[in-house]
């Protein structure tokens, strides 16, 4: 509790970082409700802004968008029937019904506070549990670091998408870019196929870029012009309370947005899993809960509180991973270490160990809660004037709006055209991906990550006289690659039971 005071008053004592957290709330909040355009896509764009930032500012900023994003998404989905993230696809089953009755004040407002008291959950967990598995962490060697990258590469390319070998597939592909440049060891060119510019690798803004911003303008400029933002219906003033959630169905959704949000958190700590997969879950679990389950899809308060609990509260806990072991447990996360190495620290269990990076982290945690409270309010009162100025924005300014500024994010990185390019190739091939279900997520956290797990993996080895045998003779490595093939084989045969019930059998 003394870290986390220590946090907020050194929070306080720059303005700097007070005025981005609330910048941050708007911006995410606003790409978030644009269809089509993420809080990853945002970030993304944004990265370059933290260059000339200091470390406060710069990851209270991007970290704040993660959260405000993934509630804005609501606002798409409640008013339009379109979610503005993947986070919120289980929202829009209940909260366009109510939208489409004159209740599209009650479902923004309801969304709202679910979206914060999920995330507040979150944010609990993330402060108290990254301390305390950080200081079991902390032990661990190479060894167990290249089993914990590989079971974080299995779970992910398993559990992300459809397809368990079109996400493993996703996976292998990221890391084989990742590995494009010098060889970190013998500094020898490798897979640059004598282009000296490839030395250098990729960078990771204007991948970042081409993945998930252009991909995205792509898909959007290939879709016709059918309005999707269709006009929001106008309050039922015959039901006094349409426009606001009463005491009474707040105090119902108590208990509802309390579990749910313990799901988002547990699912947050699952690497690669994400909102996307605790809003279903959440969604699933409340309905089959429910004495009224017919109800569910219809319209009602407790359709939207549970799935927008859960998929803000993935948000802080799916920092422990990169805060405990180095490993992002979500896009977002994985961003952020770009922040960090940009800065000069390292992630991982040690970066409790040192006063600075202490602080700094729990500093980051009081940026993170003074987030929720920031969004909340704009959210609550806003809402619906977001949604309103975000319907009568024009697609066909909008994109290439957003085309333009992702191209100049994508040189102001590095000064680079041949950032641009690699943006604008990265944009094609995540275009690809996406049209054919392999997962740019996993590819994006395999690149991230496919550095380090080759430098554990080598240096396991020079310490090692049993060879690659130490990885399974050691009981903590072996029970983590138990973990990844574990997870994988359960989810192979979840998918051909599926596939099987689905085609009659």
């Amino acid at each position: 509790m003394l870290d986390l005071l220590a946090g907020f008053s050194l929070l306080f004592s720059s303005f700097e970082a007070v005025f981005f957290v609330f910048l941050a709330a708007i911006v995410g909040i606003v790409a978030g409700a644009l269809p089509g355009l993420t809080a990853s896509a945002a970030i993304a764009m944004l990265l370059p802004l933290s260059f000339h930032m200091g470390a406060l500012p710069a990851l209270a900023f991007l970290y704040v968008i993660g959260k405000s994003g993934r509630y804005g998404g609501s606002i798409a989905a409640i008013l339009f029937n379109t979610p503005g993230t993947a986070a919120s696809a289980a929202t829009m089953q209940d909260g366009y019904p109510m939208t489409v009755r004159g209740e599209a004040g009650k479902a923004l407002k309801t969304a709202t506070l679910a979206s914060v008291v999920g995330d507040f959950i979150g944010e609990l967990i993330l402060i108290f549990g990254a301390v305390f598995i950080a200081s079991y962490t902390k032990t661990f060697g190479p060894t167990e670091y290249f089993a914990i990258y590989v079971m974080a590469f299995i779970v992910i390319g398993s559990v992300v998408g459809k397809s368990v070998i079109k996400g493993i597939l996703s996976t292998l592909f990221g890391a084989i870019v990742a590995m494009i440049g010098l060889d970190t060891i013998t500094n020898e060119p490798r897979m640059t196929l004598g282009f000296n510019e490839l030395e250098e690798g990729f960078a990771l803004v204007p991948l970042l870029i081409g993945v998930f911003v252009i991909s995205e303008i792509i898909i959007q400029a290939e879709k016709s012009a059918k309005s999707a933002l269709t006009d929001m219906n106008e309050t039922d003033e015959t039901n006094p309370t349409a426009d606001h959630m009463t005491w009474a169905e707040f105090k119902r959704c108590i208990p509802l947005m309390i579990r749910s949000s313990f799901v988002g958190s547990f699912i947050g700590m699952m690497p690669g899993l994400g909102s996307s997969v605790a809003c279903f879950v959440a969604y699933g679990e409340e309905k089959r809960r429910s004495k009224e389950p017919e109800k569910w899809g219809t319209g009602i308060v407790e359709g939207i509180a549970a799935p927008e609990s859960a998929n803000n509260a993935v948000s802080g806990p799916s920092m422990i991973p990169l805060l405990t072991l180095g490993i992002p447990g979500s896009t977002v996360a994985a961003v952020l270490i770009g922040v960090f190495l940009i800065h000069g620290i390292q992630v991982g269990p040690q970066i409790f160990d040192t006063a600075y990076s202490r602080e700094l982290i729990f500093a980051l945690f009081a940026a993170g809660l003074l987030g929720i409270v920031a969004y909340g309010v704009m959210g609550y009162w806003g809402g619906p004037l977001i949604g309103r100025a975000i319907a009568y924005l024009p697609p066909r300014l909008l994109y290439p709006f957003i085309f333009l500024t992702a191209i100049v994010a994508s040189y102001s990185s590095r000064a680079s055209v041949l950032d641009v390019a690699v943006a604008l190739v990265f944009g094609i091939l995540g275009y690809g991906m996406r049209r054919t279900e392999f997962s740019a997520a996993a590819f994006v956290i395999a690149f991230v990550l496919a550095n380090n797990m080759e430098e554990a993996f080598r240096q396991a080895l020079l310490l090692s006289d049993a060879g690659a045998w130490i990885f399974v003779t050691e009981p903590v490595p072996l029970a983590f690659l138990s973990v990844g093939f574990a997870v994988m084989v359960f989810r192979s045969v979840s998918h051909m039971r599926h596939k099987k019930k689905a085609n009659g059998g």
